[in-house]
Parts: structure tokens; sequence; C-alpha cells
């Protein structure tokens, strides 16, 4: 983990190693706590980064896709061990949504958590403020 005052390069993956990535975050973020189906049976909490931020390093080739719903939002799981450390979402097309809990234990980001009522997401996502 690297840290330039504002900002810091963080890393992480799945759980068994093969998928692995690294991101420029600012140290200060917002977590979104989503409600809605899929993230109330894994815990994900989402920490949205810009496509550009985002770096795959390793296990492209692991990653199997799910779709649902609209189809809008892309989850990627690693199909070795299961667990998606990132997806697309449909409420940030130009951004992944990495779940926090995926990153490395030595990161110095100080991380605050919001509610995301996905159950009702329209309503949510009108609400929501991109900072």
């Amino acid at each position: 983990m690297q840290s330039d005052g504002g900002c810091t390069k963080v890393q992480g993956g799945c759980h068994c190693g093969a998928v692995r990535f690294e991101a420029d975050v600012p140290r200060a973020v917002r977590l979104l706590a989503c409600n809605c189906s899929m993230c109330a049976k894994t815990g994900f909490l989402h920490m949205i980064v810009p496509h550009g931020d985002f770096r795959l390093l390793a296990g492209g080739e692991r990653l199997s896709s799910y779709r649902f719903g609209t189809g809008a939002a892309e989850h990627l799981f690693c199909n070795i061990c299961g667990i998606r450390s990132f997806y697309q979402p449909r409420s940030h097309p130009d951004c992944w949504s990495v779940d926090f809990r995926c990153l490395d234990q030595d990161h110095d980001i100080i991380a605050e958590t919001e509610e995301f009522d996905g159950r009702n997401w329209e309503k949510a996502r009108a609400a929501l403020t991109d900072e």
C-alpha cells in the first residue's frame, strides 16, 4: 500500500488469491451498505472506484459473470472460491464497485458507511449523491 496524502493505492482480491486487483482511492471513502437480495446475503460493502483508477492484476480468466433483475449489473465471481471482490454496478456505469472487505488489510483508508436501499433501487439511486 502506498499513500500520497489525499490518495492511496490499495490492493485486494478474492479468498483463494487467484483474482488480484489494485486501485487508487481517496484516503477517506464513503462505503455503501446495500440491502438488495444479493448484497444482503453476501455482506458486500461497496467502494465505488472509477474504471481508470482500477487495475486487474491477475485472474481475469478466473472471473465468471452473473446477471439478474434488469441485467445491467455484471457480478463477477472467482470461479475457484466464489468470492465477488468487485463488479460492474448499474448505479455507476463508469466505475467498479469494489468490496471493501476484499481489500488487503494493510491500508490506511478512513471509511464512512452509508445505507443504500437496494430493495427500492430507483428511489435510492435518485437520492444518492456522488461525491
